[in-house]
């Protein structure tokens, strides 16, 4: 683990590009978005005004990193976020991803290209909606892609950076296998997977120390389970992914009504999480910088008031070694 003086430092690989222990995760900021079923995929209505400001306010509160998708709100994120970085595009690190196919104006994802064709065609059309000359991280999107062409896309990848058009790539997988053979290329720098006080993943830390990559860290709060703000009984609204739950989104029931078991896991571990002046989510945030001193988990937000609790965490940081094993005794089965 990090010293308490320098914990707050994370570089981006070997790129040499700083980040920071916290970064901020775009989806939600890409407003409605579907399958082509009409199940949504986003997490209903935004307001840009709103999120443009909560993006400016991170960086005046120090958080520079910020993670989006083309296909989040069919490119609606990656232009929101383009907007707020106008004029500040060099104070801050953009990561995107690719992989999706998506309709721009019906704001439906219908498919997927694992070609290198694509991925060039993807950035291209990334750095458009972003209003900037470079992406700093370039994500393979989809978690599943067969080695072999994934391989043939870590080397476009290489010709991508060679080329100047991105600095470093990565790949947002689960799989530590498929991550590691992305790490084989001299400019892959990342891997971006689901980890949680909730649900570990302890195998990507490890590959993180192994191959010096950084560990993007996604659904850190367990798609708001771990904020405070999900009642029992309040349903999600229409346009959330959480009212109409996909098969691997198992922390809600259709509604979006958190499930009871991973409630109860919740409670069993509120008071350890909010010790020393923590809401629920810093306390959250505190345990994964406590679990790898690589990790930087990516918050969802669509306000102000959203990011400054998250950044507020920083202030806490890590929590210490006897809180990790309280709650390792509290969820033990």
């Amino acid at each position: 683990m990090d010293t308490e003086t320098n914990w707050r430092t994370r570089v981006l690989g070997g790129s040499g590009i700083e980040v920071g222990a916290l970064g901020l995760g775009c989806w939600a900021i890409g407003g409605e978005w579907s399958a082509p079923d009409g199940s949504p995929l986003g997490w209903g209505r935004v307001d840009d005004e709103e999120s443009v400001a909560a993006v400016r306010q991170a960086l005046e509160l120090g958080v520079r990193f910020f993670d989006t998708a083309d296909v989040y709100g069919a490119g609606h994120s990656e232009r929101v976020l383009g907007r707020a970085l106008a004029g500040r595009r060099d104070e801050a690190v953009v990561a995107t991803k690719w992989g999706n196919l998506f309709d721009e104006r019906t704001r439906v994802m219908d498919g997927a290209d694992r070609s290198p064709a694509y991925a060039r065609e993807a950035l291209v059309a990334s750095l458009r909606r972003l209003g900037t000359d470079r992406i700093d991280l370039f994500q393979l999107h989809l978690g599943d892609t067969p080695p072999e062409e994934a391989a043939a896309l870590r080397e476009a990848c290489e010709g991508f950076v060679a080329e100047g058009l991105i600095r470093a790539y990565g790949w947002s997988t689960d799989d530590p296998e498929r991550a590691a053979l992305f790490a084989e290329g001299a400019h892959c720098a990342a891997v971006q997977y689901a980890c949680n006080v909730l649900e570990d993943a302890p195998r990507m830390p490890d590959l993180c120390e192994e191959r010096g990559l950084l560990g993007i860290v996604r659904s850190p709060l367990a798609m708001g389970l771990l904020t405070g703000g999900r009642d029992p009984v309040r349903r999600a609204a229409a346009g959330d992914i959480r009212s109409d739950p996909p098969a691997w989104l198992h922390w809600f029931r259709a509604g979006g009504v958190p499930s009871a078991h991973w409630a109860a896991r919740v409670e069993a571990i509120r008071e350890v999480l909010t010790a020393d002046g923590r809401t629920l989510a810093q306390g959250a945030l505190g345990w994964l910088w406590a679990r790898s001193g690589r990790a930087v988990p990516i918050p969802g937000f669509r306000t102000v008031a959203q990011v400054e609790e998250n950044a507020a965490a920083l202030a806490h940081g890590p929590l210490r070694p006897g809180q990790l094993a309280e709650i390792a005794g509290l969820l033990a089965p």
